[in-house]
């Protein structure tokens, strides 16, 4: 398998440098030259796997050049011991509406599922290697904390993790800011998650100081995160459909990452029939879907904070996509993102994302009243961005079944919860501790050299 930037063809990247690098040298993301494509007759014996043994198969396929397929699932083995199911998700059905619940790891958020084969994969690749890294992750809440489940402790790593002050929930601030491992440091951010994210990459453009603290990135603009976030959408689609029956996933989106998990599902074989965008406030998907215009807002603040991003980077990967492969074009677009605030996309391009994509949004009191209902008539209790992607497929006439993924776990949000349904939704017992151990991070101004004066004081 070999890798390509979205903004320049001309040079070719392995797995291990895609990985460990993250962001591509000239700012773009990392794309495979192709992607693997299984026939019916081949999704037809995948549909006999355990979900371990389909995640061993997909992640070998992107990553044959690095791993031997045995050390493959060895380190998905070991990834998913901490789980408290055995398959890792669960496919739940309550009257006609299919819920994948992705939030069984150890922080109870889908990110997980991910994060921990990337920390056994880091450990494992800077072993052969014997070298350091220092990873910095901008997180709107769930994504710091799988990465700091997944990283601490470890040898030859650090990690730096940026996050708006005041601007996630307390638990899911807690499961980062309590981790007390020497590997890791919490920043609290004055501004929101596009200023973190903003941050990171100008970091990474820093090709003195990156180079310098030989640094790396676990947000979903690192490939290894879309491929391991594949692997949910096939073992799904296999619980609940039919021989070659198109259905929907309805996806809550921030930062585009895990919809496009499904897009690169589809395109390698998955018969999807259409990817729902479900979004809160922060409705730039939306927009960009139904108009064409690209054009970042100011993030405000919402009950479902996971999502309150406008600048969804991974959305430059469809870009790429959209354009034919070509990179010139895409640089085109990023161009003008950069210097006029937006881009434009063909007519060609929207038609192409509408055959593929629908979108909707739901507001707070929308979010909340769903959260509600699915409460009174199931009475189970879903967490703020769960609801939205239950809340859309209401607004969007669609064929066949559509399976929504519930991303996290509805004690992340507790407060939220228990307004709209008068419940509060409990920690798991192992977990209860995080709310009362002391918590450590460092409160900083929203300037670079701010942030990259700390890293460099703490390497």
């Amino acid at each position: 398998m070999e890798y390509i930037s979205t903004r320049s063809k001309g040079k070719v990247f392995s797995f291990k440098e895609v990985f460990l690098k993250g962001l591509a040298p000239d700012g773009g993301l990392f794309v495979p030259k192709y992607f693997p494509k299984y026939s019916s007759k081949e999704l037809k014996n995948l549909k006999k796997f355990s979900y371990k043994e389909l995640a061993a198969k997909i992640i070998f396929d992107f990553c044959s050049d690095e791993f031997e397929e045995s050390e493959i699932k060895n380190l998905v083995e070991n990834s998913y011991k901490n789980f408290s199911i055995k398959n890792i998700v669960e496919l739940k059905k309550y009257g006609k509406l299919n819920l994948l619940e992705l939030f069984h790891g150890p922080t109870l958020a889908f990110k997980d599922i991910a994060m921990q084969v990337i920390g056994n994969m880091y450990e494992k690749t800077l072993k052969k290697t014997n070298s350091k890294i220092n990873i910095v992750v901008a997180t709107s809440g769930d994504t710091g904390a799988a990465a700091v489940s997944a990283i601490k402790n470890r040898k030859n790593m650090k990690i730096f993790v940026l996050h708006p002050y005041k601007k996630i929930s307390e638990v899911q601030r807690k499961f980062m800011t309590t981790a007390d491992s020497k590997n890791v440091f919490n920043i609290a951010l004055d501004g929101n998650f596009d200023d973190c994210q903003k941050l990171v990459k100008s970091m990474f453009a820093d090709k003195a100081f990156s180079q310098s603290i030989n640094m790396s990135g676990v947000n979903s603009i690192n490939w290894s995160r879309i491929v391991m976030q594949i692997v949910y959408y096939f073992f799904s689609y296999f619980k609940v459909a039919n021989k070659d029956e198109l259905i929907n996933f309805s996806v809550p989106t921030g930062n585009f990452g895990d919809i496009y998990a499904g897009y690169v599902a589809k395109k390698m074989g998955l018969p999807i029939n259409k990817l729902i965008i479900a979004t809160n406030k922060n409705d730039i998907l939306k927009r960009v879907v139904n108009t064409g215009v690209y054009k970042p807002k100011i993030a405000v603040h919402t009950v479902s904070p996971s999502m309150d991003i406008q600048v969804a980077s991974n959305f430059e990967r469809l870009i790429f996509d959209l354009c034919f492969n070509d990179s010139n074009e895409t640089f085109r677009l990023m161009d003008d993102l950069n210097k006029r605030g937006e881009f434009k996309l063909e007519k060609n391009q929207i038609k192409k994302i509408k055959k593929n994509f629908s979108s909707e949004s739901l507001s707070e009191k929308e979010t909340k009243s769903i959260i509600k209902e699915i409460y009174n008539c199931h009475k189970i209790l879903v967490d703020p961005h769960t609801a939205i992607g239950i809340g859309v497929i209401k607004k969007i006439p669609l064929q066949g079944k559509t399976i929504v993924l519930s991303t996290a776990h509805p004690s992340k949000f507790s407060d939220v919860v228990l307004k709209a349904t008068g419940v509060k939704p409990k920690l798991p017992e192992k977990l209860k501790n995080i709310l009362i151990v002391k918590e450590e991070y460092k409160k900083l101004p929203n300037t670079l050299k701010n942030i990259q004066d700390y890293i460099l004081e703490k390497i």
